[in-house]
């Protein structure tokens, strides 16, 4: 039996990924944060969310330990953060700035591997957060990565197709080709380790857009040669297999797909054992506890829906958020009259009753003096904040910065048409322009994407054949006349 017994609406955009320590869940989106929870009773903690992305988040994961939660951005960077404190320990820049689009730890935590958008690999020492090796495979996107459970080897999957494992010295021991059709989306390897033969084989799950779920043998010879065997594959979703999870024991396999579905499996017999629905859109994460029988799935919902696999209750009352039109702070409270307004329309006396409505009435005073509106708060920096608004504690400074951007993530949950955001931003667009790949961006966040982004286009990750925008005049009027009907 598997129970619903939980559901998380925090984020304000898809959500991207899953992740558990032993007492934690970790989340991360395209609203540039990520989110940590307490496994106990799902609340959420006080550090969290966490923001130190410049653009949405991929993936994170915690290492074994849980000490330690790492997450990647289309950003280029790879951050590690603190989970006594949430605060940022390590900012590790990718080799060629590419968006980084996966990372994993190795089961001992020495090492961290990141895989980015132009199909480079960076293999971190974790203690000294120093880059230990790179690799590269060519005309591709890395998006999959796991470690055997030995720590000794990685595989990798990509938008090609194939499947690659690698040794600690970036060796490429075994390359899969065409394991998936138009793409591997994601990949596990089980926990287990078995031996005999004087072999040693793993278990590995893929999933990809064929609309398959693989299950694998790796072999690893005494000599030290592998090879790769398909065991298994699993067709209990009917589009896309967007990613995939082992429980702690090895018995089963979750995954989630485009069609709205996660799928639970026997891992061992390749069996279908459950198919859940209470998805609105595609499952992009799962995970499973690796101390509880708890999964969390994620979605382009944007919540995380939290199940328990067993007979009985679940000890849990369900925490389901109702769906609520106006701006929401942190914990929960609607904020006053200003949802009806854009934060960039703030008056001065809005931004004054949301600074009491966030706890921050001390602030109104310096605010007020230096004529905050909304467009000003919108753009306040920890400099800013230090230098002209003579906040002095570290700690209240990351607070307003907080709540900031929780304000600038809400806006997308206030019926903002899509179409309307930039695609890199996530903010309403007020110049929109037409890139070479024939999507729309704010103005001044393509141009800095293209300066710092080695010309790729932020949606396709393929080479933008001109830098010559052009503006969208169409969508200029379209943003203008939903503007002016609030």
């Amino acid at each position: 039996m598997v129970s619903l017994i939980c559901t998380l609406r925090d984020h304000l955009d898809d959500v991207n990924w899953c992740a558990f320590s032993a007492t934690l869940l970790a989340t991360c989106s395209g609203d540039k944060t990520l989110r940590v929870y307490d496994t106990r009773d799902f609340s959420e903690l006080s550090y969290s969310p966490l923001s130190g992305h410049g653009y949405g988040v991929h993936c994170c994961c915690f290492s074994a330990c849980g000490q330690f939660l790492a997450s990647c951005s289309t950003d280029a960077t790879a951050v590690v953060w603190s989970m006594a404190t949430g605060e940022i320990e390590a900012v590790l820049e990718h080799p060629g700035r590419s968006p980084v689009r996966i990372c994993a730890f190795s089961p001992d935590a020495t090492h961290l591997v990141s895989g980015a958008s132009d199909g480079t690999l960076a293999l971190w020492d974790f203690p000294s957060k120093r880059l230990h090796r790179t690799g590269a495979v060519n005309d591709t996107t890395m998006v999959a990565c796991s470690f055997s459970p030995c720590g000794q080897l990685f595989m990798t999957g990509s938008t090609y197709g194939d499947l690659r494992l690698w040794d600690l010295d970036m060796n490429q021991r075994h390359a899969e080709k065409n394991a998936h059709d138009l793409g591997v989306t994601c990949c596990t390897f089980a926990p287990n380790i078995l031996t005999g033969n004087q072999m040693v084989q793993f278990r590995l799950a893929s999933c990809g857009q064929d609309s398959h779920l693989k299950i694998w043998a790796i072999n690893k010879s005494k000599h030290g040669g592998c090879k790769m065997q398909l065991l298994h594959t699993l067709t209990g979703q009917s589009a896309p297999v967007l990613s995939c999870a082992f429980s702690s024991d090895g018995q089963l396999l979750v995954s989630g797909s485009v069609d709205k579905t996660v799928t639970i499996y026997d891992a061992n017999n390749a069996v279908l054992l459950y198919t859940l629905n209470e998805h609105e859109r595609y499952v992009t994460a799962c995970a499973f506890s690796p101390t509880s029988p708890l999964i969390a799935t994620g979605s382009m919902d944007k919540t995380v829906n939290i199940w328990r696999v067993e007979d009985g209750n679940s000890g849990h009352a369900g925490k389901v958020l109702p769906e609520e039109s106006a701006l929401t702070s942190g914990d929960g409270r609607t904020l006053a009259g200003q949802c009806k307004l854009l934060v960039s329309d703030w008056s001065e006396e809005d931004v004054s009753a949301w600074l009491v409505e966030e706890g921050l009435e001390g602030l109104v005073d310096k605010f007020r003096a230096n004529n905050i509106d909304g467009t000003e708060l919108l753009s306040l920096t920890k400099d800013t904040l230090a230098s002209d608004l003579h906040i002095e504690s570290v700690g209240l400074r990351s607070k307003v910065l907080r709540k900031v951007e929780e304000l600038k993530g809400a806006s997308v949950c206030t019926g903002i048409p899509d179409e309307f955001l930039c695609p890199i931003t996530r903010e309403l667009m007020r110049e929109p322009v037409i890139a070479a790949d024939g999507y729309s961006y704010e103005r001044e966040a393509i141009e800095s994407w293209i300066k710092t982004k080695n010309r790729s286009s932020p949606m396709t990750n393929l080479p933008l054949m001109t830098t010559l925008l052009t503006p969208n005049h169409t969508l200029k009027m379209a943003i203008g006349r939903w503007r002016t009907s609030r």
